[in-house]
């Protein structure tokens, strides 16, 4: 049975794969960029829990990073799309269906990375908090 640390992400995995852009998780960054965009995400950091002892809980605030990236001439524009997509789907559901107290996301920070013989890259990492809790920090 999995943990409640990775329903919550298999859950958050699910509710980007619906959108237009390619939803990874864990992956590399593959050689082609799709048109609608890339997201990969990253476990993250689960970070120090806060702890309850009657009953005891284990409260986190699971730092995990989403890599959005677009290629291509309108790239700014598609960028801007996929990231109000990210923020509708996180906003769409704050629980993820009861699995979480709260999920929030921060405000992207864009690079342009410049891609030799191809048009550049537009990427980000958009911080998402988890916050949950659970009995077992390992179950």
């Amino acid at each position: 049975m999995p943990t409640p640390r990775e329903t919550i992400l298999a859950a958050l995995h699910a509710r980007f794969s619906a959108l237009p852009a390619t939803a990874l998780r864990g992956d590399v960054l593959p050689e082609r960029v799709p048109a609608a965009g890339l997201l990969i995400l990253r476990d993250g950091e689960p970070g120090e829990p806060e702890v309850t002892l009657s009953p005891l809980r284990y409260h986190y605030q699971h730092r995990a990073e989403i890599e959005a990236v677009v290629q291509g001439a309108t790239r700014d524009a598609a960028f801007d799309t996929l990231c109000a997509s990210i923020g509708a789907a996180i906003g769409a559901d704050r629980t993820l269906g009861g699995l979480c107290d709260w999920v929030e996301a921060a405000a992207p920070r864009p690079v342009d990375l410049p891609v030799e013989g191809a048009a550049s890259l537009k990427a980000a990492v958009i911080p998402v908090v988890l916050h949950y809790s659970t009995a077992d920090p390992l179950a």
